[in-house]
This record gives structure tokens, sequence and C-alpha cells, in this order.
């Protein structure tokens, strides 16, 4: 037979085994949580020496009452009194392709494309808008 370490003995001992973790958290419900955040494994929030300063249920209490505090509902007739009307867009040419559209349609909306804006090259070989 092979010699088998004590630690690798435990370790096969506990294969098989059920852990039952709700008792678990049971006992330790009231054991601090690891870190700076001041509460216990229950989530009551802790002071110095361990004592139990609001209950979880106090706790959550005030944060639904300061989260529905903010959350002041209207009536949608308000809210659609209160958002202001979208003006029209002004409307531009239409666009046609080339594929679509004869040759000459296609110069006379280029031509009025370029009398709306009209662009030229400065010294440095960039295309500006006329009069900037």
């Amino acid at each position: 037979m092979s010699k088998v370490s004590p630690a690798k003995k435990q370790h096969r001992s506990m294969r098989g085994k059920s852990v039952d973790m709700d008792l678990l958290r049971k006992r330790n419900e009231l054991t601090p949580a690891v870190g700076n955040a001041k509460v216990n494994a229950r989530g009551d929030e802790i002071g110095p020496g361990g004592k139990i300063i609001k209950k979880r249920e106090e706790l959550v209490a005030e944060h639904y009452a300061v989260a529905n505090a903010s959350q002041q509902r209207q009536p949608v007739e308000e809210i659609i009194e209160e958002t202001p009307v979208a003006q029209e867009p002004v409307k531009k040419a239409a666009k046609t392709t080339k594929k679509s559209a004869a040759p000459a349609e296609v110069a006379a909306e280029e031509s009025a494309l370029d009398a709306e804006e009209e662009w030229i090259e400065d010294e440095d070989g960039n295309f500006v808008k006329k009069g900037e």
C-alpha cells in the first residue's frame, strides 16, 4: 500500500458529504462581514463591538421611502401638455439616384444644390463655403 499524507486523507474523507448551506447561513447571520461594509451577514448595520444599529428591514424601508419620494408621478395628460411641439423640418430637395434618373435631371439637381451652398477652394487647398 502507498502512504497517503494526513492532509490528503482528510480531503478524501470529505468526498460525498452533503453540506447544508441554509444551516451555515443561519448559524453565521450575526457574524460581521469581511471588509469595511460595517454590516453582518444578514445585512444589519453594525457599530463598534458588533452591536446592531439598524436592522435590515429598517434599511430596506428607508431606501424605498427615499426612492419613492424622488419618483413623483405625473398623469400622462400633464406630460403631453408640457412637451414642446416640434416644428416642421425644412424640406430639402430630394436626391435622385443616377441609375433611376435621366442625366438632365441629375445635372439639374446638382446645380440646385450648388446654388444653395457654394464652395470655393482656399489657399491651402481646403474647400470652404463661399463668404466665410
